[in-house]
């Protein structure tokens, strides 16, 4: 049995507390385990003048990940530690996906100076965001409202809305606020000496492919390094992650893909639920299939999409 395991993860206050998780979980199964960190930054931390609202040719494949991808494949790292959402559908050649730990919350937040939520916000307000999903949802939801790009880590980007005299709300995950302590639920964000309200999107605004899910990533035939990170699998977070990673791999996407997801696992299996915005087009396309499988629920709602476009 391996003694020593290396995790590599981003820098981040967020990423350092997602793999503070991934240590326990590890620690708890096998006591003995000596659990290393290594910690990278990547192009998406030092390109924070990279419009994230505009859609390059290549997307944002491997923006936040390439560094922690290549660390594993020369093997300088057993382990990379992802917030799922920013890994791209198609990883590089000989990697995968071992495991994941439990599910957190799924839902965006908005992140406001007033109150009332999103329908609260005055006509015309400016609210932050780096994601296009986002972006396209809220367009959709109120077209008056001014969407810009927000860039930065989660405390960066609480600092800058309180300091703003312009911006009105950020979007962030509800995950990410419960894992660094700033949200309790309920309806405050409290980061320093600000106190923002927080409301909800959870039945106004599809979460991202992957959104609450930490998910560990290694090289593809290193037996005991997959058999510890199996381990600490979460077995029904993993059927509604094959299921969001297999849409997302036959729309040929990447993190910056403007589609937002609901899975919920039932009985006889699992309902997936999905929303597609083209470039140019308000109004998003809708589809949602139900089965056993993932990957054949997920290919009917591929489907679906396709055909509607």
């Amino acid at each position: 049995m391996i003694k020593t395991l290396i995790l590599g993860t981003r820098a981040s206050a967020l990423a350092l507390a997602q793999t503070e998780l991934t240590r326990s979980a590890l620690v708890w199964a096998f006591p003995q385990l000596e659990v290393r960190v290594e910690t990278f930054v990547t192009q998406g931390d030092k390109k924070l003048d990279l419009n994230l609202l505009q859609r390059s040719p290549g997307g944002g494949k491997g923006l936040f990940t390439r560094e922690l991808e290549e660390a594993l494949l020369s093997r300088r790292i057993d382990v990379a530690v992802h917030s799922l959402k920013d890994l791209p559908g198609h990883m590089p050649e000989g990697l995968e996906i071992a495991s994941v730990l439990e599910r957190s919350a799924t839902s965006d937040l908005l992140v406001s100076k007033t109150h009332g939520g999103l329908d609260g916000l005055p006509h015309g307000a400016l609210v932050g965001t780096s994601s296009i999903r986002r972006a396209r949802q809220l367009q959709w939801l109120r077209g008056d409202l001014q969407v810009a790009e927000w860039r930065g880590n989660v405390q960066t980007r609480l600092r800058k809305l309180g300091e703003s005299q312009e911006f009105a709300a950020i979007v962030l995950a509800e995950a990410g606020l419960l894992r660094l302590g700033f949200y309790q639920g309920g309806s405050e964000v409290t980061f320093d000496d600000w106190r923002f309200e927080a409301a909800s999107l959870e039945d106004r605004m599809y979460p991202a492919i992957g959104q609450g899910v930490i998910a560990l990533q290694s090289e593809v035939g290193r037996t005991e390094v997959r058999q510890l990170l199996q381990s600490v699998n979460h077995a029904s977070t993993w059927l509604a992650v094959r299921a969001e990673r297999e849409l997302q791999r036959l729309l040929s996407g990447d993190c910056t893909l403007p589609v937002g997801v609901r899975t919920r696992l039932t009985a006889g299996g699992m309902e997936l639920e999905a929303v597609l915005f083209e470039e140019g087009v308000n109004t998003p396309r809708f589809a949602q299939a139900r089965g056993e499988h993932p990957e054949a629920v997920a290919a009917e709602v591929a489907a679906a999409l396709g055909a509607a476009g």
